[in-house]
């Protein structure tokens, strides 16, 4: 017998054939339980993170990392930099890029103004954003596949606009059609006079995300900074970073270089209110799942429980043989780690097995039981997305491990405390 003797016997009792078919049961169960929560909050994450994933590489398809705008009104300070000027814009842009070591790999111009398209007879409000297609294609990953194409149609004074693919089929339009800009504004007295213009779609693009696709358009620049009022345009310097994910802190270095006078805004703080609820859902998802855990945790418990008074008579000889209570706790403490513990890793291996295969997984489900779970006609994502984290991986399971080392220490303190004499009296 190997020492020290406490892990011989309780790997013995992992080992043996009980008499007791219902204590076996439950054994099994606990440890299938915690395998199968395991395996289960590691595959959820992992998709959910996949589809945080799919939502970022959308918003980012025709948004810049981060933006540099002029502050509201009220908060300016006095500035010689002149937001509608091109120039100005690229003066600032090659100042940065020079001044971010690298981070900062595309800046591009825009202005951005709240409009109305018209086409008989139908009106919707849309944001009507004016880009340069020369320095575009740096910012807007989209914009690298449609420059040879529509987006190469932009050329000022030519009044040509691309529509998102919902925006044009809610209005009733195509490539070729023409559809009106109605952009409001106001006289210094405070009389309404709306500004009005032609457009031709020269264009459409489906990004996949109901914010790009249901209500922006795209025009030159040029014709959307002559069509919009100083007070209505958002003239800002969109920004791409060589790391998404680092945005909020490359903006925070870069907001000391900025001339006085003007903001940065990354995107996280644009799509705060997507991510913040992505963020609530995966925390509500962990817990409800983590109780899978909890309660095979608890059949450990009643589990070892059984074992303690099945075992009564062993606990008794071995105490008078000299045992201490704290190796009979030892005994028991061995066999629920085992079977707690094997459970997790289990789970770990099976959890990290199908979240990293889970695209190939479920086309083959689908072969099988013939069914489709995205349906293309419902949904823009057709696929199950899946991004294995390690570090959630390594909290789920060290997360698990506690439960299940928490669920053996109540059982194997009551064995530590029989009492010989009482567990031999009837024997």
């Amino acid at each position: 017998m190997f020492q020290p003797w406490p892990l011989f016997v309780g790997l013995r009792y992992v080992r043996s054939r009980t008499r007791k078919f219902f204590v076996s049961f439950i054994t099994w169960v606990s440890l299938a339980g915690v395998g199968v929560g395991v395996a289960a909050l590691i595959v959820i994450l992992s998709v959910m993170n996949g589809f945080e994933g799919e939502l970022r590489e959308r918003l980012l398809a025709l948004s810049s990392h981060a933006h540099i705008q002029a502050q509201p009104t009220g908060a300016n300070e006095e500035t010689s930099f002149d937001v509608q000027s091109v120039a100005d814009w690229q003066t600032l842009s090659a100042q940065l890029k020079g001044d971010a070591g690298g981070v900062l790999v595309g800046a591009a111009p825009s202005v951005e103004v709240q409009a109305l398209a018209l086409r008989t007879p139908e009106m919707l409000p849309i944001r009507l954003r004016g880009v340069d297609p020369r320095f575009e294609r740096e910012v807007s990953r989209a914009a690298e596949s449609m420059i040879a194409g529509e987006f190469a149609a932009l050329e000022p004074g030519l009044d040509r606009v691309i529509l998102g693919s919902v925006v044009a089929k809610l209005l009733g339009v195509g490539v070729g059609d023409r559809v009106t800009v109605l952009v409001p504004s106001v006289t210094a007295g405070g009389t309404p006079l709306p500004r009005l213009r032609e457009f031709l779609v020269a264009g459409l693009f489906e990004i996949g995300l109901q914010d790009h696709d249901g209500t922006l358009a795209l025009a030159h620049f040029a014709d959307v900074a002559a069509l919009a009022t100083e007070d209505r345009a958002a003239f800002s310097l969109q920004l791409r970073f060589s790391d998404a994910l680092r945005a909020p802190a490359i903006a925070a270095a870069l907001s000391e270089q900025i001339p006085k006078g003007l903001a940065i805004r990354d995107w996280t703080q644009d799509h705060a209110n997507y991510f913040r609820a992505i963020r609530i859902e995966k925390t509500m998802m962990a817990l409800i799942l983590l109780l899978i855990v909890a309660v095979a945790a608890f059949n450990i418990v009643a589990m070892l429980v059984m074992v303690v008074t099945d075992k009564r008579t062993d606990i008794a000889i071995l105490r008078t043989l000299g045992a201490l209570p704290k190796d009979v706790t030892q005994v028991f403490l061995t066999q629920g780690l085992v079977i707690g513990w094997g459970g997790v890793l289990i789970g770990v291996a099976l959890g990290v097995t199908l979240a990293v295969n889970v695209g190939e997984i479920v086309p083959w489900l689908e072969a099988i039981f013939g069914f489709t779970l995205m349906d293309p006609s419902v949904y823009y994502v057709t696929r199950i997305p899946s991004e294995l984290r390690w570090s959630q991986v390594m909290i789920v399971g060290g997360s698990a491990l506690t439960l299940t080392t928490l669920a053996t220490f109540y059982p194997a303190r009551q064995a530590a405390r029989v009492a010989p004499a009482e567990a031999l009296r009837y024997e």
